[in-house]
């Protein structure tokens, strides 16, 4: 019997190690393929269940190192078909030849297959990506409704998608209803404060609401009930009267106060239940020549820290008309520049007094808000910012940072930053002069002045500025 050809047996080898090394790399596209795809559906899964989704970037990135990937695979597979074709009949057997030709004929098909699925260029795979990637408020996530058992707090918070799937007039396909994010760390209070039948008189719970807003729980969600009204409603005075004068007591729901009507508030001996701006309610004498007469003056210097409002409004004759009072207090500030024709929303919270109520019904517009919030005013909108007994040596500095910056987004090239009286511990002084001076607004007015009930450790400080142009 002869034996086998020494070179027959190479060629074998030889073709079988070709054919590993073929199967090997079709393996190795394999597994990068199906990792592809299973991270793109991981990615995909991050996306719905929270807030960030794939970048056209991304998907580029993927569909070229695998187009890349199968090119090279199809080129050595042709360039083996080749080497293959060209081998002598005699280095391998007819059969073997013929069934290798074969097997590597097929699993080129197979890939070429692959690869007329694939977009031809960056360009057109990016352009079916945009297309059929669907828009994010498309994309909705109960996580956060799971998160919660009343229903109704799981209904507000996801997303309501437009009817008949069309984009609205604001160009968005649905509605994300918003909370705050410290409403999560607050769930028991939520909770409770959602917790009400649809359709009915609402809990007397705006105390809780209070606390919920003033703890980041802000904004609120809205409810589907009737908020509570007093029992006995009166009209109010008309205008003429009602800046300098009490209102009605029926008029202010005051199970929540230590104070049952507006004379106890006014009382300057009564217990009131808080303390800051105590006097505002007291009309006659504490209220009246705020802002007009000069009252709080350092004995022995001649000094204040109060401006009076012609001569801030001198600065710049005619020019300012609307503003925002961000006090606490009752509308005084308000009523006062209503008498020089300017326009002025008041923002405060209820703390301990319906300072709301009292605002309102003095004819004057109340803002219900707290310091968590961004301002609810277009960029560059008002003339003037004022604030008293407000920011105070109480404020975190990362904090005043981020409020400033925001009232000089509101406010207009040319606008007033008025800031009326705040005051902190001298040693605290120069860290929080910083933050106005960060801001780079023109001085007109810039005084600082020993507060005298603290035992001298304490300064008041204000200032009338200037927003300056900012052309680029």
């Amino acid at each position: 019997m002869r034996k086998p050809n020494v070179f027959t047996k190479l060629g074998t080898c030889r073709v079988a190690h070709r054919l590993i090394f073929v199967l090997a790399t079709f393996i190795i596209l394999i597994s990068v393929t199906s990792l592809s795809k299973f991270y793109s559906l991981r990615s995909l899964l991050v996306t719905n269940t929270f807030i960030n989704h794939l970048t056209p970037e991304s998907h580029d990135g993927s569909g070229s190192e695998v187009r890349i990937t199968i090119q090279t695979v199809i080129q050595k597979i042709q360039q083996e078909l080749i080497m293959m074709r060209d081998m002598p009949t005699e280095s391998s057997s007819p059969a073997s030849l013929l069934r290798h030709t074969a097997f590597l004929a097929d699993i080129l098909r197979l890939i070429e297959s692959v690869q007329a699925s694939l977009p031809l260029n960056e360009k057109t795979y990016k352009q079916k990506s945009e297309k059929s990637s669907p828009h994010p408020l498309k994309q909705q996530s109960n996580e956060f409704s799971d998160y919660f058992f009343i229903e109704e707090i799981r209904k507000y918070v996801k997303m309501k998608p437009n009817r008949l799937g069309k984009q609205n007039f604001m160009g968005a396909n649905g509605t994300f209803t918003s909370i705050g994010h410290a409403c999560f760390a607050m769930k028991k209070e939520l909770e409770e404060y959602m917790n009400y039948d649809i359709g009915e008189i609402c809990n007397d719970d705006w105390k809780l609401a209070q606390k919920l807003m003033v703890h980041g729980c802000d904004p609120l969600p809205r409810r589907r009930c009737f908020s509570r009204a007093p029992q006995l409603y009166y009209k109010p005075f008309p205008t003429s009267e009602s800046m300098w004068k009490l209102p009605d007591n029926r008029n202010v729901r005051w199970s929540q106060y230590r104070c049952k009507n507006f004379n106890c508030l006014a009382n300057n001996s009564t217990g009131k239940g808080f303390f800051k701006c105590a006097d505002c309610f007291n009309l006659s004498y504490h209220e009246m020549p705020r802002w007009i007469q000069l009252v709080n003056i350092v004995p022995n210097s001649n000094l204040t820290a109060d401006f009076l409002i012609p001569e801030v409004l001198g600065i710049k004759p005619g020019e300012i008309r609307i503003g925002l009072d961000f006090s606490v207090g009752t509308g005084t500030f308000a009523a006062r520049m209503r008498e020089f024709n300017v326009t002025v929303v008041s923002a405060t919270i209820n703390l301990g007094a319906p300072f709301n109520e009292m605002i309102a019904l003095r004819g004057l517009v109340p803002l219900y808000l707290t310091i968590n919030q961004r301002l609810p005013f277009f960029d560059n909108t008002l003339d003037l910012i004022h604030t008293t007994r407000f920011l105070d040596g109480w404020i975190d500095y990362v904090l005043l940072d981020f409020i400033l910056y925001d009232w000089d987004r509101v406010l207009r090239p040319g606008g007033l930053l008025w800031v009326d009286s705040f005051f902190c511990l001298k040693e605290d002084l120069d860290d929080y002069l910083k933050a106005f001076k960060m801001l780079r607004y023109k001085k007109h007015k810039w005084v600082v002045v020993p507060k005298l009930d603290k035992d001298d450790r304490e300064v008041f400080f204000s200032a009338v500025l200037e927003k300056p142009p900012r052309p680029f």
